[in-house]
């Protein structure tokens, strides 16, 4: 069996004869009824049956027609890879991302993403879970980066990266003098929280369900720069990702510190329409990320927090 049987078959399947499956493939009748007369001998098993003067194809013949609309599918969709691959990349690309996505993940990524593609235009909005998915659904968006999970049946969802959460609070706290802190003397303190109903929000509250604690929340928000602020100010404590706080930390002005017995981790994924065949600007930035990810503070060394 070889590709031209297969295309043989699949032509008198669609054309419903040997003489217009000729015409199509520009062979002669006999030539036809020769490969598939070979293809049934090599099979020993019939591909074709003539009922009332029709062609009516068999069993047989149906999981090789089956085959071959599948394997041409594949052949065209590498030769078209293949031409898109020797093109320059141009145009645009939309990202959407969670707030510190977009503060901390993306800036890298587009550096390195405009360094192999100068010509694509990159934009960039942030946006909550429920915005991000309606954006990508809609179309708004081409790509999108958010915390998990995302579910939705029109999306692939792809995860990307790990990040560690971690207490932060002023270098003045009773609390920043511990590079670990057990988890009871959380018990009443003051919380500046991300909003409810996020993604990173319930990884903090199933922490604090475990540890049956009642957070005292003085605020929330979505924005991790605010959060920093109000930390900043002895206004609370807080729980957020270690690469949005690791430059303060490492410049003295704010303290980290692990929960004694807990780990707490929250996953990032990428989130893009399911299609046959992502568009390559997607396929890029996704590349990019492996690039860039090990460069990423996803979490600081072990005894360094």
């Amino acid at each position: 069996m070889d590709l031209r049987q297969l295309e043989i078959l699949r032509a008198v399947a669609d054309t419903g004869s040997f003489t217009a499956a000729g015409h199509h493939l520009h062979l002669s009748q006999s030539a036809v009824s020769r490969q598939i007369l070979i293809l049934e001998q090599e099979l020993d098993e019939q591909v074709f049956l003539r009922v009332g003067g029709k062609l009516r194809i068999t069993p047989a013949g149906q999981t090789l027609l089956s085959l071959s609309r599948r394997v041409f599918e594949d052949i065209e969709a590498t030769r078209a890879a293949i031409a898109e691959s020797r093109q320059t990349l141009a145009g645009t690309i939309r990202l959407v991302g969670g707030m510190t996505v977009c503060l901390y993940v993306f800036p890298p990524l587009i550096k390195e993403f405009r360094k192999h593609h100068p010509n694509v235009e990159v934009k960039v909005t942030p946006a909550s879970a429920t915005r991000l998915v309606r954006q990508l659904r809609t179309g708004a968006a081409d790509l999108g980066l958010a915390t998990l999970p995302v579910e939705d049946a029109n999306l692939v969802i792809e995860p990307a990266l790990h990040e560690e959460l971690l207490l932060v609070m002023s270098p003045q706290h009773p609390l920043a003098r511990k590079r670990v802190v057990p988890p009871r003397d959380l018990a009443r303190q003051p919380f500046v929280l991300f909003e409810a109903g996020s993604n990173s929000r319930r990884t903090i509250e199933e922490f604090f369900q475990r540890c049956q604690i009642s957070p005292r929340v003085v605020t929330e928000t979505e924005n991790v720069e605010i959060i920093k602020a109000l930390v900043r100010i002895k206004l609370g404590i807080a729980i957020i990702p270690y690469q949005a706080m690791a430059r303060e930390v490492a410049a003295g002005q704010l303290s980290a510190a692990r929960i004694a017995g807990q780990s707490l981790v929250r996953e990032t994924g990428w989130a893009y329409l399911r299609s046959a065949r992502p568009p390559r600007a997607v396929v890029e930035m996704k590349r990019m990320l492996d690039i860039v990810a090990p460069k990423l503070k996803l979490m600081p060394r072990r005894g360094s927090a």
